[in-house]
């Protein structure tokens, strides 16, 4: 499959929510500047990034918690066979991050504002933006205050510092791994990379998210590096939203964030993405994670995603050299 986009599926793109349509007028259509901005700012006032704004509570909170919502906290824990619920406050902002609606919007400040004064985590009662002690959690906290513009330093110290040997992360740690985890360590980075773009990024911080992609590199994205065999086959299926979890279109993605020249190791991975277009140009929803949430964004797994069809072309235009 080409690169170039049908017109059919830009049309089918852009026949959704403004949260894609701003997207793939960036990304995709290369539509001037004013227009872009003009969709963008449609996201607080209408559709999905509206109807989320308002689900938040008066104590500044999603579903009435911070991490877990509230009639699942009791023990940190939910049923396996129902997933992890994904209405509360952090997944709430980790959506509005990725519809890119306007951090200066005073609808958003405001919503942001009582997170700030009431949103803590259930782990240890911290602050929203002074985060918690696992890394991935750490990660989602610092990309959320670099993307609103709330300050994360200390978070980035920690993260900074916690580094394992093989230049990953894992929230396994605490309890004594010594190995790197691809979903951890995706997460982290998309942190760092986030504090980065908003001035804060420290000699520390930067050298800490090279060490960081180098972990994912030498692994092709997708495989061991001690037996060159797939990590999992869950790596090789696209997900929307994709929470907590790591997948190659997902490791693809933060790669084209950093504006660097692609890297040879990603050869596999794309033509990875490039083998799951369809005859009509776009990408299937794969993997779903269950669990609660506020409303759908896609129409099921196995049928075509706009998410999905809009990483993967600007994946591949910018591997491509577009």
């Amino acid at each position: 499959m080409s690169r170039t986009l049908p017109g059919s599926t830009l049309d089918w793109l852009l026949d959704s929510d403004a949260a894609v349509r701003w997207q793939v007028l960036r990304d995709l259509a290369g539509a001037p500047a004013e227009d872009v901005e003009a969709e963008r700012r449609r996201v607080a006032a209408s559709g999905w990034g509206a109807r989320l704004l308002s689900l938040q509570g008066a104590d500044g909170q999603w579903d009435g918690g911070t991490y877990w919502p509230s009639e699942d906290t009791s023990d940190g824990h939910t049923h396996e066979s129902d997933g992890q619920p994904w209405t509360a406050t952090t997944y709430s902002l980790l959506l509005l991050r990725d519809f890119g609606v306007d951090p200066h919007d005073g609808r958003v400040r405001r919503v942001i504002s009582l997170v700030r004064d009431n949103s803590r985590w259930e782990e240890g009662n911290q602050p929203f933006f002074e985060g918690e002690t696992e890394p991935c959690i750490n990660g989602m906290a610092v990309a959320l205050g670099a993307y609103f513009g709330e300050r994360v330093d200390g978070i980035v110290e920690r993260l900074s510092g916690e580094q394992l040997d093989d230049g990953g992360w894992n929230c396994e740690a605490e309890r004594g791994s010594t190995r790197s985890s691809f979903h951890s360590t995706i997460c982290v980075l998309e942190g760092l990379l986030g504090y980065e773009y908003s001035g804060g990024g420290t000699a520390a911080s930067r050298a800490a998210r090279n060490r960081g992609e180098e972990y994912l590199l030498d692994r092709q994205l997708l495989r061991r590096k001690s037996t060159g065999e797939v990590v999992s086959p869950d790596f090789l299926q696209f997900s929307y939203p994709t929470r907590w979890f790591y997948d190659v279109l997902r490791g693809l993605d933060y790669f084209r964030a950093t504006g660097q020249a692609p890297d040879g190791r990603l050869a596999e991975a794309v033509e990875l993405v490039r083998s799951k277009q369809q005859p009509d140009g776009t990408w299937f929803l794969e993997n779903t994670h269950a669990g609660k949430t506020h409303f759908p964004l896609e129409d099921g797994d196995g049928k075509p995603s706009r998410w999905n069809t809009l990483r993967a072309f600007r994946v591949l235009r910018w591997y491509e050299g577009s």
